[in-house]
């Protein structure tokens, strides 16, 4: 059921598609050398809690402003059965903190720990937390964004794609808080967790390459699929979502690595899930920018396009 040419040029989108392959354990720049690891910029507030899981925490960094400043939630990938907040990119970070954008960054529970929607649920209650301390922490309710890789860019597009889920008469003030997205950019991501749909459109995917039985918390296809269509942007996505900016590592027409661990990181990440969601998001008339070695697109980075989503107010 579900989830889910031999040339200098191609062989570089190869090497650039391996360092974002967050669906295997242990994701590495395959014939790279590996970068020297760039200083860690500290926190405001350090693995502040937001539910009762050991991995329910937030790292937060607050921007200088005498204004109330938007945020960006950092969500990272991994396969949802990896991965932590600690990978958020330095560079990124600075460049949005400089354009006084908050950034908070959060860890979620792995399937290990709660087969999903429960990493999704999480995230959820991140977001709503956040919100609830605005006034505290010096933060715009209304514009908040979301950025992710792969597992997290799947979490990133469920909080911008599925209607409002806060619920405004439950006793816990923090669920009456707001679940929308401003705008959202993901790297890698899979629009669809339906692994019949990654069969058809993805190149040479040709079976599922995890057990659904380990990945949701459901008995039955049926409720297998009723999960996979609460969570997948392309089942969410309606003509009021927010815009999104799309970044693969492929061009459509690009060649199969022959390398098997390049090509199931290829497959899991490619551009064709971006195509998709563009072409349903062309229809309704929201912004979809699409990055891929040869595009043209609108924004150079992630942080080029939260800075024009979330520009510092006066």
């Amino acid at each position: 059921m579900i989830a889910t040419r031999p040339s200098l040029a191609a062989a570089a989108r190869v090497g650039l598609l391996a360092c974002i392959a967050l669906l295997l354990p242990a994701p590495i720049c395959l014939g790279q050398r590996r970068a020297k690891p760039k200083p860690k910029l500290a926190p405001t507030h350090r693995n502040v809690s937001y539910g009762p899981h050991e991995r329910n925490v937030i790292d937060l960094w607050l921007a200088e402003s005498a204004q109330p400043t938007p945020l960006v939630l950092y969500i990272h990938g991994g396969g949802f059965r990896g991965g932590s907040k600690e990978s958020l990119n330095v560079q990124t970070l600075k460049e949005l903190l400089a354009a006084k954008i908050s950034v908070a960054a959060v860890n979620y529970r792995l399937v290990q720990h709660k087969r999903l929607p429960a990493a999704h649920h999480d995230c959820r209650r991140a977001l709503q937390f956040l919100r609830s301390k605005a006034q505290q922490w010096n933060l715009d309710q209304k514009r908040i964004g979301a950025f992710g890789g792969s597992a997290g860019a799947q979490l990133c597009m469920y909080l911008a794609f599925h209607d409002e889920m806060a619920k405004p008469k439950s006793h816990d003030p923090i669920e009456r808080e707001s679940t929308r997205l401003h705008c959202v950019a993901t790297s890698g991501g899979q629009t669809s967790m339906d692994f019949r749909w990654w069969q058809k459109w993805i190149p040479q995917y040709d079976r599922p390459h995890r057990d659904p039985a380990k990945v949701f918390d459901a008995n039955t296809e049926a409720e297998i699929g009723k999960i996979v269509e609460e969570i997948s942007a392309l089942s969410l996505i309606s003509a009021d979502d927010p815009p999104i900016h799309m970044g693969y590592g492929m061009a459509p027409k690009d060649p199969v690595p022959t390398d098997p661990k390049r090509a199931q990181a290829w497959k899991v990440h490619h551009v064709t899930f971006g195509l998709k969601l563009k072409e349903v998001m062309d229809k309704l008339g929201i912004e979809a920018d699409l990055k891929y070695p040869g595009a043209k697109t609108k924004y150079r980075s992630v942080a080029d396009f939260f800075k024009a989503k979330l520009p510092a107010r006066p």
